[in-house]
């Protein structure tokens, strides 16, 4: 990993279920259609699930109303994560394939620690190095306009994790 980074965005949760149990469900990928706004759930097609070099295959879904004036893809496609870090039952971590199935310094994870009454839950996103897709994303706007979006993409994807927690806290909250 460089020691660029472009942005990180993180938000957390108390959540009333054991670490172990929040590990388990926030570490099945196939589930995260149950909490992600944009991500519809997928499979694992490469390695055991979870395990460290496994590869899950996601359909995404994005309205055309996110960052409406800017470049980015929109409806239904698919993108290929790698897991870079499994430490049940405390880190959970996937980065993003490039078009050669590398990973990419696009890194998103989950932390669980002990907390009262069960675990606090934070989910965070780290960008290195711009990604394939990020370049591709700026290549044609300016210092202004890129800058613009790297705040306004901050914003999106703090949202999208704090309607995250939130779905996930109350799927585990109500199963228990």
């Amino acid at each position: 990993m460089s020691s660029t980074e472009t942005f990180r965005v993180d938000a957390s949760i108390a959540v009333a279920a054991d670490p172990v149990t929040v590990f388990g469900y926030v570490s099945d990928l196939t589930r995260s259609g149950e909490w992600s706004p944009e991500c519809q759930g997928g499979e694992w097609t490469q390695g055991e699930p979870a395990a460290v070099g496994s590869v899950f295959t996601a359909v995404n879904h994005r309205k055309p109303e996110v960052v409406a004036w800017a470049p980015v893809v929109r409806g239904e496609w698919t993108t290929e994560c790698e897991i870079v870090r499994s430490t049940p039952p405390e880190v959970f971590s996937w980065a993003m394939r490039d078009s050669g199935g590398r990973p990419q310094e696009s890194v998103w994870s989950f932390t669980v620690t002990p907390a009262d009454e069960g675990s606090k839950l934070t989910h965070t996103f780290w960008m290195g190095e711009l990604t394939e897709g990020m370049r591709g994303i700026l290549a044609d706007l300016d210092d202004g306009a890129a800058q613009k979006f790297i705040v306004e993409w901050a914003e999106k994807l703090h949202g999208d994790m704090r309607h995250s927690l939130a779905r996930i806290k109350a799927q585990l909250e109500s199963a228990s």
